[in-house]
């Protein structure tokens, strides 16, 4: 902290006057302002009158409790990190306050040496440029770009993803491949205050077995055959960011053990070195398989997948969000076209249609092949169903009971129905003609099945 720099400010919330005391003694020794309050009511009013740079609170308080202050400032105060601190052991409440927000936690009895890490984490991230600790005021700053979609699962998922960035809290993000676990890796980082420091990814499934060591933590000149120079491993090259293990289920057990040392001591011991490299990351990881599941076959350990997997967040796939499909290929077509410096395609009506019929077990990356490959087949302005080259079944999602009869009539009536609008281009009184139904019984099936769009 230079002279220039104004001296951080730390609210500190706890109903009990030795606690307080406690607290703003250890800050004060750190060379930090601090204010305190003993309720809710106090803290709001706090909060209204002076800027912080670190919310410090209890979880218990007389009139109200430490996540309605966390989603308080949440929701007038984005910017402002809130540290919660939680009675011994209660990993439920600990886990409640992270998924309203909160940056981080630490458990009573308060050890001094942790909470002062935890300070010093927190204000070393600082706060954005020309945003203070006020309600955001630049839209882009702090609402999901890289996520498309206006359906109800999206919407949910972005709102959790708000809350997720101004945690420090791992985040494991479960879904199936190809429906975009890593971009929303990347919005919570830019959403973040690690958002100018790396985020650096890593397909653990892609890096073999003899070299994870030196990836993950780096080697000295020397320390093996063909280290010719000293080279910092992943956890280094995301210090100050965030760092996303993708596939995470593909560790073997041998690395699990050294990952989790690692994330425990936030500390990593580069091959051939001496002492440990201090580091600092926030941890993101992925998967498609069920981690549980290989916790109960003695693949995946379970400190490793408690400490890892403190917030679930679920990536719906794509047959469940079909309406979101316009404004997805839209958005493909257009990078198409940049990236190929061509005119930009659009999708017939019917080829539409048949889009949004379609079940896509390979989710949104399946998409964006299957426009690209209609893109190179089509011959003018407009894809039209036979560029897309769908396979010619209904694709229905495998699952654990059988449909009943009414259903699996209904999806053939709704693929007979579709497949006559692709066969006519749209034209809804050939399509009708075509299936030996009137124009009004057309009608009326394309309203029940929801396709009259």
């Amino acid at each position: 902290m230079t002279p220039s720099q104004p001296i951080p400010c730390i609210l500190v919330v706890d109903d009990e006057p030795d606690i307080r005391e406690l607290l703003e003694i250890t800050l004060q020794r750190m060379g930090l302002h601090t204010l305190s309050a003993g309720t809710l009511r106090e803290a709001h009013a706090l909060l209204a009158q002076q800027s912080f740079n670190l919310c410090l609170t209890d979880m218990r308080l007389p009139d109200g409790d430490g996540i309605e202050l966390v989603e308080h400032i949440q929701r007038h105060w984005p910017y402002l990190p809130v540290a919660v601190i939680t009675a011994y052991g209660s990993v439920d409440t600990a886990v409640q306050a992270l998924k309203a927000g909160a940056f981080d936690f630490i458990s009573k009895p308060v050890e001094l040496g942790m909470l002062r890490d935890l300070i010093s984490g927190a204000l070393s991230l600082g706060l954005p440029e020309d945003k203070g600790n006020t309600a955001a005021e630049d839209a882009d700053a702090t609402h999901p770009q890289g996520l498309l979609g206006e359906s109800a699962c999206m919407q949910k998922l972005k709102q959790m993803l708000y809350k997720l960035a101004r945690s420090q809290a791992p985040v494991c993000i479960l879904g199936e491949s190809g429906c975009g676990k890593e971009r929303v890796a990347r919005e919570i980082h830019r959403l973040g205050p690690r958002a100018k420091h790396p985020f650096v990814p890593v397909n653990c499934g892609a890096i073999p077995t003899e070299l994870m060591e030196s990836e993950f933590f780096g080697h000295r000149k020397g320390s093996f055959s063909g280290a010719l120079s000293d080279k910092p491993g992943l956890f280094q090259a995301a210090h100050g960011g965030t760092l996303f293990l993708d596939e995470i289920a593909e560790l073997p057990l041998h690395m699990q053990v050294k990952l989790l040392r690692a994330i425990q001591e936030r500390a990593v011991k580069p091959i051939g070195a001496a002492t440990e490299v201090a580091v600092d990351v926030r941890l993101l990881s992925a998967t498609h398989k069920d981690l549980g599941e290989l916790v109960t076959q003695g693949r995946f350990r379970q400190d490793l997948y408690y400490r890892i997997n403190v917030i679930e967040l679920h990536v719906p796939p794509l047959r469940e969000r079909l309406e979101d499909l316009p404004l997805l290929a839209q958005h493909i077509l257009q990078r198409i076209a940049t990236r190929g410096q061509d005119r930009r395609k659009g999708l017939s009506e019917a080829a539409l249609l048949q889009l949004q019929s379609y079940r896509y077990p390979g989710n949104v990356r399946e998409l964006e092949n299957i426009l690209e490959r209609a893109c190179a087949l089509s011959d003018d302005a407009l894809i039209r169903p036979t560029d897309l080259q769908l396979p010619e079944r209904l694709n229905v999602p495998l699952s654990a009971k059988e449909p009943s009869l009414d259903a699996q009539l209904d999806a053939v009536e709704k693929h007979s129905l579709l497949n006559a609008l692709s066969q006519h281009n749209g034209n809804h009184a050939l399509a009708a003609q075509s299936l030996g139904l009137s124009p009004r019984q057309f009608a009326y099936r394309l309203q029940r099945f929801k396709l009259n769009a």
